[in-house]
């Protein structure tokens, strides 16, 4: 089955509750590009006809508008569900009272799935149309989109709360595991272990397998106490504040605008930052000893700053 057939199936229905790529419309402005470009015999073939409808403006602004709609639904929706999950005691109480809570189980879990899913087959046609778009024009426009794409964080694979949910399937699993439930609804995520270098891999079609890295690229180990930036990278919290030149007692929010992500190097990034509670969990289980001692070393640190931090307050209250 074409791609084009499987994403109409898989929307339809869906229509009225979640924003898609209309990737049937871009692959007509395509058509069109392409019939315009085969009528034109003086091409030269390194630039569109000049009535190309495509490079007037009709096929990146729709694709931009469309990609900025999907990754606000799924940030959105993925947020709300694992508020719910990660909700305890007296919060937890509440959202059930207003009816936030109503949900079962199983369909608590199979919200969860939906939402991965559709981030992935989301990224598969915006992948497949930026594919169709070079081979049409012979060109590099579609890469060269997909980087500005990433730079406005509306690419939906580099969104936080992907990674956090498929961190949420895993926990979900080793719970039902642990106390002899029916499998888990989703096995399509997994927390694997090469060399000692944890990742998050996730597949659910042939053409995407994510795999996330979880080694934080300032301490070189496994991230403790993860946060990710709004570029999409991941680092350990103390790393991260560090990084930015910030304590722990302020923490990222306050970090300058001009400080950078070590990794891209992009300015900006730390004041958007997103704990990942659900993968914080995930490896806090999975690797039990080293987040026990790497707990204690970071206790020390933050009693010291947090120390530093009303020393210098009490300074500055008595005026010395």
């Amino acid at each position: 089955m074409k791609f084009c057939k499987k994403y109409q199936e898989y929307m339809q229905g869906k229509e009225n509750q979640l924003p898609a790529v209309d990737f049937k419309k871009l692959k007509k402005i395509l058509k069109k590009c392409r019939e315009d470009f085969e009528s034109h015999q003086e091409h030269d073939g390194q630039s569109c006809p000049h009535h190309c409808s495509v490079c007037d403006g009709t096929f990146f602004p729709s694709l931009l508008e469309e990609m900025s709609a999907v990754v606000g639904c799924f940030n959105e929706r993925a947020q709300k569900l694992l508020e719910l999950h990660l909700a305890s005691g007296f919060r937890k109480y509440l959202m059930w009272f207003k009816g936030k809570l109503q949900k079962k189980h199983v369909a608590f879990i199979q919200e969860g799935k939906d939402l991965v899913t559709y981030a992935l087959i989301n990224a598969v046609a915006v992948r497949k149309i930026l594919k169709k778009y070079d081979k049409i024009h012979y060109s590099k426009q579609g890469q060269a989109f997909k980087s500005k794409a990433q730079s406005m964080h509306i690419e939906i694979l580099h969104s936080p709360w992907l990674c956090e949910l498929m961190a949420f399937h895993i926990n979900i699993r080793e719970e039902k595991i642990k106390s002899n439930k029916v499998p888990s609804l989703f096995e399509g995520c997994s927390l694997n272990f090469d060399d000692d270098k944890p990742s998050l891999s996730c597949e659910l079609f042939d053409s995407v397998k994510i795999d996330i890295d979880l080694t934080c690229s300032i301490c070189l180990d496994t991230v403790f106490d993860p946060v990710s930036l709004t570029c999409g990278h991941i680092f350990c919290h103390m790393c991260a504040c560090s990084a930015a030149s910030v304590t722990i007692v302020d923490g990222l929010k306050a970090a300058e605008i001009k400080e950078k992500c070590p990794l891209c190097r992009k300015t900006g990034v730390y004041e958007g930052s997103l704990h990942l509670d659900e993968l914080s969990i995930l490896l806090s289980r999975s690797c039990h000893e080293y987040w026990e001692q790497r707990l204690q070393t970071e206790r020390i640190e933050r009693i010291r700053q947090v120390k530093e931090h009303w020393e210098s307050q009490c300074r500055a209250f008595v005026g010395v």
